[in-house]
């Protein structure tokens, strides 16, 4: 089983209010996130948010879990740590990723089932992007770091991602400021 993990616990300072919250068509950017990966065949989708957005999640069907540090680091750790037992790799997503695609998410769960590589990472025009997913067997090494990022824990492991080429510039956008989210949102 493949669960998802929503890193959704940043201050939003450089957008100037809660990303999670911003009105994506129909919905939220969260919510949309999280129905893109139901589409895409992931049950288990947990985000790790904060104390502030977290009560305003009630009709986003996630599971929650609190991270009020705010680092992605810190959040990834506590997403793992929430997940089922049952779950053998966790697809990490970023919170500010409204625009990522289903078949994205969909392919990256497909060459893991089909391989069986402990990271596979989308791939645009030679940029990694997200979201990727990691095999339980790292799990242990991205929960003892103390320091870092994770993509020092992804450059560490370069020569072991196995990258599913896309055509979709979506796996490297995300919504940083007002002028992204006025770039990328869906026209009303």
């Amino acid at each position: 089983m493949i669960s998802a993990i929503v890193l959704a616990a940043g201050k939003s300072r450089r957008m100037g209010r809660p990303k999670m919250l911003m009105r994506w068509g129909e919905t939220t950017v969260l919510n949309h996130i999280v129905q893109t990966l139901r589409k895409a065949g992931i049950e288990d989708v947990i985000a790790a948010t904060n104390s502030e957005i977290a009560p305003r999640l009630e009709n986003c069907d996630v599971r929650v879990v609190l991270n009020d540090e705010g680092g992605m680091l810190q959040s990834a750790q506590i997403g793992l740590r929430a997940l089922k037992p049952s779950a053998r790799a966790a697809l990490i997503c970023l919170g500010d990723q409204p625009q990522m695609e289903e078949s994205s998410a969909r392919s990256v769960c497909e060459a893991y089932q089909k391989n069986q590589a402990k990271l596979v990472a989308p791939s645009y025009r030679l940029r990694r992007g997200h979201p990727w997913l990691v095999d339980k067997s790292l799990w242990a090494e991205i929960l003892a770091m103390q320091n870092g990022t994770l993509r020092d824990f992804l450059n560490a492991h370069a020569n072991e991602v196995e990258y599913v080429e896309l055509d979709a510039p979506s796996v490297l956008q995300d919504l940083d400021t007002p002028n992204d989210y006025l770039k990328y949102k869906p026209s009303s």
